[in-house]
This record gives structure tokens, sequence and C-alpha cells, in this order.
């Protein structure tokens, strides 16, 4: 399922240069879903910034890197129910906030999800060592919350204000929630290895 998310994610962007309009139609746009088009909080994840190679390329190495392993660990259906749950319910608390604050928003990248598979293989892999910049061993759990704090510190202070941290947040919350729930796991004793 990562390969063909991964594919998703690259024909999307492909259409979103040769068809800009695909942006309006997929991203998440509080005025458009208030209008009945609803389909943009799942949509949303398979857009990525159309300027930015980056925001893709690092998007989806991350999906290889971790969703492989958590897939695995999973099983392909599982990990499918998983990805669009977390990635659709961060739209959507995603959505709640920016009717409040900006319905001028737009929303897209598959970081909402991303950030809940990387929570769901340092649940399964709390040992893993993960280097960071290729240099800095750092084990899975700290890593995954070490981002989790930076986000929280800049949807708080404003730093990167083009960038969805509240999404990564949300991501991150209905990772949590979906492990507690489905799996009856609470990810806080698996980092600490009970």
């Amino acid at each position: 399922m990562v390969y063909y998310l991964i594919g998703v994610n690259v024909l999307v962007f492909i259409a979103e240069h040769l068809f800009p309009r695909v942006i309006i139609y997929l991203s998440m746009i509080p005025m458009a879903v208030l209008r009945g088009w609803v389909w943009q909080f799942v949509t949303y994840m398979f857009v990525h910034a159309p300027r930015s190679f980056t925001h893709i390329l690092f998007n989806m190495l991350g999906l290889f890197i971790f969703g492989i392993q958590v897939e695995r660990r999973m099983g392909s259906k599982e990990f499918l129910v998983y990805y669009f749950v977390t990635g659709a319910l961060a739209g959507v608390i995603s959505f709640a906030v920016y009717y409040f604050t900006n319905t001028q928003a737009i929303l897209m990248g598959a970081s909402g999800a991303l950030f809940a598979v990387e929570l769901a293989f340092a649940v399964f892999f709390p040992d893993a060592i993960i280097y960071i910049w290729g240099i800095i061993p750092i084990r899975a759990p700290v890593m995954v919350l070490g981002f989790t704090a930076l986000e929280l510190f800049f949807s708080v202070s404003g730093v990167q204000s083009g960038v969805a941290h509240f999404t990564h947040l949300s991501g991150f919350a209905v990772g949590w929630l979906y492990f507690l729930i489905r799996f009856r796991i609470n990810p806080w004793r698996a980092f600490r290895g009970r």
C-alpha cells in the first residue's frame, strides 16, 4: 500500500503542474468544504505545494522509510485504514480550527497522516535508532515526541506560519487515540518498553 500511496501522490503532483486547478479541487479549503466539497477531507493528503519539490520529497521519503515497516507490522488493509482515518480526521480537526481562524487557508500535504505513521513506527519499534540528518542517533520515540514538541512550539509561537503545524499535531493525536481504541495499546507504555 505504501508504494501505491507514493504513486498516487506523485501522479497528483504531476497533475498539479499540468492542470493547476487540481489544487483548488483537491486541497482542503474551508469555504469549499462549506459549499459541500467534503471529499477534500481526504484528497488534501495527496496534494503538495507545486513550487516546493522538497514538500513532496520529504513527505514521500518519510512515508517510505517508516510506512514500509508499519505496514508490515499492521498488515496492508489495517495500514490503509490507519493512514486514511488519521489523515482525514487531522483534516477535519484542521477544518474546525481554520473555520474560526482563517477560512481562506489552503491545506495540502500528507504530513498529518505521516505524523501518525511515525507515531506507529515508534510504538511498534521503540528501540529503533533513527539518524537525524544522517549523523545524530536517536531512539524512535524520542524523535517522534521531539518533533511533536517542535510542532507545538511552532504552532503557539507563530514561527513558520505557512506550515500546517496544527494538522501535524492532529495526526499525532488521532494516531495516539487509534492505538488506544483499536489496538488497546498505550503508546506511552510502548515507548517506555512496558
